[in-house]
């Protein structure tokens, strides 16, 4: 089932859109986290300049000498802060991203050194109340000057809170999303592969009733609808040539009676009673040829309902017919159980291969039984076999075997090719095998589904 699911176009059409998704949507998580971690870089320095200006701001405010108690408050919140004139470094440092920040924020006048290190000497956030990985924090020392030119050195605990991509939430989010791309690829590929199921059943219903309804053309897109008038308009002659040949065939069949019979009426009278008797056994050959080849024609074109048969009861009348007729026949085994089937064309079927049987081999015995969800029906004739390689070959229309089943037998070669159409027609099939040896005799198996 699997296998079969895999191969088919809902799968396909399921794994291009669920992948073209997965694909598209991943791109665009990716950027989207790229451009949240960089806007969520860029608040942090702008929260970090404005915490750095309102320092300034309030250093400036007081007079130095009440400067040093205000450090003692900053170094609360994480920020050491340093007035002495030592700090001062000699050098050239290249700006960065937040130097620049910084310099809009306190001023384009105002020199601003900033200074990325390691972070042993930097302060704790005292609102830190969790333990956090010491290297997702990161230090950074900032000098500048006062309103009145003081130099002020000013060390800056950062925490750097990136979230995770695959934790918590995210997970969460992740499968749901993931669920509602299968949930629509599927439903997407079985709305658009339905118009082909819908074809390819009216394809095997067309196959076992050619007057089965037609596809309805009111329905589904213009290119389905296109496909359902061309189905139906195929149906349609296949119907009306097939009804054009059985017609043919019942006309012929119908004319030659009555020549036929007025020739049986002049055969009659002929005075040499040998060759009376060869004259009306051609005849009657020829008459078995003609209801043969109109059965045939029948058996592609039945119209029969099916219904729920007694095969049991079914094959054992058809078994006592032939022991009526003086034919050696058996039956034996018990279904227990009523199949689906069309009853006169399904007792043609098994007729067939009986008289195939009686025939060829003499003698006959019929069983039925069940295997699975088939009903077995074998049919073992006391004749000879068939080569292997012909096997199939007898199921051909008008095909003979040359040897001892066929020499001197007469027939038209039609009953099994008829017997295959039926058994076909019912979903079922049958298959010819010889026993141990080929002198022993030839096994004809009919199977049919069990309703």
């Amino acid at each position: 089932m699997i296998k079969s699911f895999i191969g088919s176009m809902t799968a396909r059409i399921f794994i291009i859109l669920a992948l073209g998704t997965i694909v598209s949507a991943t791109l665009v998580m990716a950027f989207a986290s790229y451009e949240r971690r960089d806007l969520e870089s860029h608040m942090r320095m702008v929260h970090s300049a404005e915490r750095i200006e309102q320092i300034i701001l309030m250093l400036n405010a007081v007079p130095k000498a009440s400067r040093a108690a205000l450090t003692h408050v900053a170094e609360k919140n994480g920020i050491k802060i340093d007035l002495s004139n030592s700090t001062t470094l000699e050098g050239k440092f290249p700006d960065s991203e937040f130097s620049g920040v910084l310099r809009r924020t306190l001023g384009e006048d105002r020199p601003v050194t900033v200074i990325e290190r390691s972070n042993q000497d930097c302060l704790p956030i005292k609102s830190e109340l969790v333990q956090i990985n010491p290297s997702s924090h990161h230090c950074q020392t900032i000098f500048t000057t006062l309103s009145d030119g003081s130099p002020i050195r000013l060390d800056i605990r950062h925490h750097d809170r990136n979230s995770m991509p695959f934790q918590g939430n995210f997970i969460r989010t992740l499968l749901l999303f993931l669920l509602a791309i299968v949930l629509i690829s599927l439903l997407v590929a079985h709305m658009a592969t339905k118009p082909l199921r819908r074809l390819a059943q009216a394809a095997h219903d067309l196959g076992r009733n050619i007057e089965h309804p037609p596809l309805p053309v009111n329905s589904g897109s213009t290119e389905v609808k296109q496909a359902s008038i061309a189905f139906n308009s195929m149906q349609s002659n296949i119907r009306n040539h097939i009804q054009e040949r059985t017609y043919m065939l019942a006309a012929i069949a119908h004319d030659l009676q009555t020549p036929l019979t007025r020739l049986r009426l002049r055969l009659e009278k002929v005075a040499d009673e040998d060759l009376r008797a060869r004259l009306v056994a051609d005849l009657s050959a020829t008459l078995d040829m003609v209801k043969e080849g109109l059965d045939f024609a029948r058996s592609t074109n039945t119209e029969e309902p099916f219904e729920l048969v007694d095969i049991d009861s079914l094959i054992e009348a058809i078994c006592n017919d032939a022991t009526d007729a003086g034919a050696e026949v058996t039956f034996s085994g018990k279904l227990g159980k009523p199949i689906l089937a069309c009853p006169h064309i399904l007792r043609r079927c098994i007729n067939n291969l009986l008289d195939n049987a009686i025939k060829y081999g003499g003698s006959a015995h019929v069983t039925v039984h069940q295997e699975g969800n088939k009903a077995i029906v074998t049919i073992v004739d006391g004749g000879p076999g068939i080569p292997e390689a012909q096997l199939e070959a007898v199921f051909q229309p008008f095909k003979r075997i040359e040897g001892s089943r066929s020499r001197n037998s007469g027939g038209t070669g039609l009953g099994l090719t008829i017997a295959r159409i039926i058994a076909e027609k019912h979903h079922g099939s049958i298959k010819l095998s010889n026993m141990a040896t080929l002198e022993l005799g030839l096994i004809a198996k009919l199977e049919l589904p069990i309703s």
